[in-house]
């Protein structure tokens, strides 16, 4: 099929990369480039947002097995079984700090301020944040089930960070501040 030549210069990873895939697929190099392409193509869009930095966060958080995807409903109507604040099992909130203890250990190696948490915490579907003034944001959480969980969860997630944290409840969301 003669057409276009084109001559590529493959760093050490692009070379394994392509060597790797000409090994599975028993395809040629060139056609395997030419799918590359036409594939980096048709998802461009994708390719240069933001969008696709999530994706792949989302890949890392999912095939390490740590994370789950959940239906949210799932999620609401376990939840709703602990919206009454006092009906809920010591050993259950003992649970979710016990989460949150060990998330906190994490949390000091990979983040350096609460907006870094609060961002991570958004791609995980739990809360939407708004920056507000510098070290300040307005969170704001699916359901009131959430909400309680979650601000259990971020008070007890924060304590091993290098500076202190604010929680201002309102009747729709809440502000979180990060203050030394």
């Amino acid at each position: 099929m003669p057409g276009d030549r084109v001559t590529v210069s493959l760093d050490d990873d692009a070379k394994s990369a392509l060597e790797g895939l000409a090994e599975q697929t028993d395809d040629s190099r060139s056609e395997l480039i030419r799918e590359a392409i036409t594939f980096y193509a048709a998802n461009f869009d994708s390719a240069r947002t933001s969008d696709s930095d999530h994706l792949q966060t989302y890949y890392e958080m999912l095939s390490t097995g740590e994370h789950v995807l959940l239906d949210v409903d799932l999620l609401h109507v376990f939840l709703s079984q602990m919206d009454d604040p006092d009906d809920r099992d010591e050993e259950f909130l003992g649970m979710i700090d016990q989460v949150a203890q060990y998330h906190a250990q994490e949390y000091v190696q990979r983040f350096d301020s609460l907006g870094d948490v609060l961002d991570w915490l958004s791609l995980c579907g739990f809360l939407t944040v708004r920056r507000a003034e510098a070290g300040s944001y307005h969170v704001v959480f699916p359901s009131e089930s959430l909400r309680w969980l979650m601000v259990r969860f971020i008070r007890g997630s924060v304590t091993d960070l290098p500076f202190d944290v604010t929680i201002e409840e309102s009747v729709s969301k809440v502000r979180f501040t990060e203050t030394n």
